[in-house]
Formats: C-alpha cells, sequence, structure tokens
C-alpha cells in the first residue's frame, strides 16, 4: 500500500507539473489529485523539491543508461556530422521513454523544459549529482565534434537547442494537428525528432560565432 501511494502521488505530480509548472503547483492540488493527505506526501518525499526529484527520477533512471550505452559505441566525428550522430543517438532512448508512461517523451521534455524556464537551481545540482558523468560524456562528444568553438559559444547553442527542442515536444499535438489539416500527413512524436535533429544539428554546428555586437 506504501508503495501504491508513492506512486500515485508522483502521477498526480507528474500531471500537474507539466501542465502548470512547479511554482504554479500548489502541494493542496497534489494531495487532492493523488487523494491523499498532506502527511503521506511529507512521510514519502519530505519536501516539494524532493517529489520534483522524484518525478524526474524515473525518467532520467531509464533514460541514462541507455545514453550511456550509446555513448559506448558512438564512433566520435568532427563538424555537422558527429553533432548529427550525437543527436540521432539520443532519439532512441528518448522515444524509449513512453514505456514509463504514455506520452512519456513530451511528458519528461515538458518537465524538464519547466524546471529550466522556472529557474529551478535544485534540479541542476540533482542532475548533475546523480548523472553528471552521462552529461560530462555528451559534452565530450560535442567537443570533439566542434573543437573550435570556445565554452561559452557552445553554451549558448545548446542554449538555444534546448529550447528549440523544449518547444517542439510541448507543442507537438499542434504540430500533429497543423500537419493532418494542412498536409494531410499523420505523424507521430518520432516523426517530430526526425524533423528537428537536423535543423538543431545545424544551428550546433555552424561556423562562425558572435564575440561582440
Amino acid at each position: 500500500m506504501s508503495k501504491q501511494t508513492k506512486a500515485r502521488i508522483i502521477d498526480a505530480a507528474e500531471a500537474l507539473f507539466a501542465e502548470q509548472g512547479y511554482g504554479q503547483t500548489s502541494m493542496r492540488e497534489i494531495t487532492s489529485k493523488a487523494n491523499v493527505n498532506l502527511a503521506s506526501v511529507n512521510y514519502h518525499f519530505g519536501s516539494k523539491k524532493n517529489l520534483i526529484q522524484a518525478v524526474l527520477k524515473r525518467y532520467f533512471d531509464v533514460l541514462m543508461p541507455q545514453v550511456d550505452d550509446m555513448l559506448e559505441t558512438l564512433i566520435p566525428s568532427q563538424g555537422r556530422k558527429g553533432v548529427d550522430q550525437l543527436l540521432q543517438g539520443l532519439a532512441l532512448p528518448l522515444l524509449h521513454l513512453n514505456a514509463v508512461q504514455p506520452n512519456g517523451t513530451e511528458i519528461f521534455v515538458q518537465l524538464l523544459g519547466k524546471g529550466y524556464t522556472e529557474s529551478q537551481g535544485h534540479l541542476r545540482k540533482f542532475i548533475l549529482g546523480n548523472y553528471g558523468e552521462t552529461i560530462e560524456g555528451l559534452l565530450s562528444m560535442l567537443r570533439i565534434a566542434l573543437p573550435a568553438i570556445p565554452a561559452d559559444e557552445l553554451f549558448w547553442r545548446l542554449h538555444f537547442a534546448i529550447g528549440s527542442f523544449v518547444f517542439s515536444m510541448a507543442s507537438s499535438q499542434a504540430l500533429k494537428d497543423i500537419a493532418k489539416a494542412d498536409y494531410q500527413q499523420d505523424i507521430e512524436i518520432q516523426d517530430v525528432i526526425a524533423h528537428l535533429v537536423p535543423f538543431v544539428a545545424q544551428g550546433i554546428s555552424a561556423e562562425g560565432y558572435a564575440r561582440e555586437l
């Protein structure tokens, strides 16, 4: 029963966080949706920050081992090809998140995007503390692919890439509806990612960079 209660709390919090954001979701809303009292939430998680981390953890625990496996088999390349290979390699692990929850890929990216836009600083510490080696592995592959790009410029490119990815995933249903209505195309989330990867890869690997305005 205790495990069921904990899972119910996480499910309720996940749905509300993805829809409303972390700051806009109250503990009262979570307890009401999960049909539990506040004492149960405090017993299992201790704080709202811990609950936020628990919601993301069940996705990261599925995603990151698969990313590690991908990195081990990836042959580093330079330039646009290397960036494209890396992003293509991330697509399958992301799609596997649908095994965590129906529409898990979209939900995970929405949750990640909420943390990014709401400046949830504790999430950065949580991610780096638990999955830092995998993050460093990804960054190392990018540095190999783009050795001439300074670290600060790479930061901006990744920032814009994440923004493109989060927006596209968060609005994926709208994109599916438009593709169906305007172009008679039935697309799924993997099709959205397939269109997105070359666009993002081109932006990250573009020659030249701004030093001054």
